[in-house]
């Protein structure tokens, strides 16, 4: 099967990332510890199956991964989904992509360092989350600026740490629960609190996918690569299900040590945010509260890291290809690094993140609006699948270049039409403007209908 070259677009970017450096962006933007921060989000929309809802999103996203794999063999470019709409779709749903996406990459951090300020918080509640927050932002964005083996070298430490975090509460969680007992009901992590609504379990799924969009951030790293493509295609499934097992794992042991009920939850939405917290304190102790709030309070703050990085490529692309100002599509010659698109990234990021760390609701909100955009971008993938490979170079390969992208597909219409109605408006004024953007830039120089992007 043809691809698009690896050496395409000499972009001065320098590939210096093996499977390793790769496998910890992955998983520091994922962040193994991802869960503590939607937990009582979940909890609540859930009526408590919050390990249900990960087992669902994991295989939900398990469709999306099997197309990365697939397309970044295809078209090894940094830029992403936004590069292979581009190839399978053509520039006008290429642009669609990448601007849907955008939105997904550039909030996808602010959520991260909206988790650091609250978890920070939590241990010097003196100090206002947004502070905590906007500090965050500082930090991090000066690493990244650094160079991207200076940040991968720093997130492999923070990755190191959060793992032995992770194994530390898995242990305390089973003596409490071997010596106290569970204070729920053994299955009701998979079986909820109360009737258990399939209707509940999707609508939370829609808020869950926020815990693993950064497998896919793996494949805006691919020109920096070495071995590039088949490196990042591994990456990327492997990434997704360390992360599911990870998750499922310590959702269950939290659901059984969570002594409030969902409804209650429910009822208080600023509670949702520290619940996880809130659960260790009351189920373990103080000290595992300390431990996990500092380690998702440092682990937070690196796995925004990985995704303004993230964001910052994706913007240097489509500035690249003319999508976005071209002045953004530049490379620093001394660090290697995209810095005009990655302090517009980290600038539009903190507007965000303070905004939300100033709300109640503002957690609930900033997730549900993130996950329209990436999902909507995900539906778009999934559709460079069967254009790149069935309609461009009619693969008979049916399971792979059909059947999944058209499942993937269909759970990705199921979670979006479950999503808040504020998180779909947002979506979809934000596509209204994409497209306003399309229009006055000459119909996608060739308009929507042409298969093929320029490469």
């Amino acid at each position: 099967m043809s691809s698009v070259s690896e050496q395409a677009a000499p972009s001065g970017l320098r590939r210096s990332l093996g499977v390793r450096d790769l496998m910890v962006y992955g998983l520091l933007f994922i962040a193994p510890m991802a869960p503590v921060g939607v937990f009582g989000v979940l909890d609540a929309r859930s009526h408590g199956a919050v390990a249900t809802v990960y087992l669902a999103a994991t295989v939900a996203m398990g469709f999306t991964a099997f197309s990365y794999a697939q397309m970044v063999r295809a078209v090894p470019q940094t830029g992403s989904v936004f590069a292979y709409a581009r190839a399978g779709l053509g520039e006008g749903p290429g642009f669609v992509a990448g601007w849907m996406a955008m939105l997904d990459y550039l909030l996808i951090p602010a959520v991260a360092y909206l988790f650091s300020g609250i978890a920070l918080n939590s241990l010097v509640p003196d100090v206002s989350r947004w502070v905590w927050t906007a500090l965050a932002v500082v930090v991090t964005t000066g690493l990244n600026l650094a160079g991207v083996r200076t940040a991968a070298a720093v997130g492999f430490a923070v990755l190191a740490m959060e793992i032995v975090v992770l194994v530390v509460f898995v242990a305390a969680a089973v003596v409490a629960l071997a010596q106290d007992g569970a204070r729920r009901g053994w299955d009701t992590p998979f079986t909820a609190v109360g009737d258990f609504s399939l209707t509940a379990v999707i609508s939370a799924v829609s808020v869950a996918v926020l815990s693993y969009l950064g497998f896919d951030a793996i494949a805006t790293f691919v020109e920096e690569a070495v071995g590039a493509s088949a490196a990042v295609a591994r990456a990327v499934l492997w990434c997704l299900a360390l992360a599911g097992a990870l998750f499922v794992v310590q959702t269950y042991l939290a659901a059984l040590l969570e002594s409030t009920a969902p409804q209650q939850l429910a009822a208080d939405p600023a509670a949702q945010g520290s619940a996880f917290y809130d659960t260790v304190e009351g189920g373990v102790g103080h000290w595992l509260h300390v431990l996990v709030a500092a380690a998702k309070a440092i682990g937070a703050a690196f796995a925004a890291l990985a995704g303004q990085a993230a964001a910052g490529r994706l913007v240097f692309a489509m500035g690249r290809a003319g999508r976005l100002p071209r002045f953004l599509g530049s490379v620093d010659p001394a660090g290697a690094v995209p810095r005009r698109a990655l302090l517009t990234a980290a600038v539009i990021t903190m507007v965000a993140a303070v905004w939300a760390a100033d709300r109640d609701n503002g957690l609930d909100q900033l997730t549900s609006v993130v996950n329209v955009g990436a999902l909507t971008a995900f539906a778009l993938l999934h559709a460079s699948v069967i254009g790149w490979y069935v309609v461009r170079h009619g693969s008979r390969r049916w399971l792979l270049h059909l059947v999944v992208p058209v499942l993937g597909i269909a759970v990705i219409g199921a979670v979006v039409y479950e999503a808040a109605a504020t998180a779909r408006l947002v979506g979809l004024v934000w596509l209204v403007v994409g497209l306003v953007v399309l229009a006055v830039q000459g119909g996608a120089r060739g308009g929507l209908g042409r298969v093929g992007g320029r490469r």
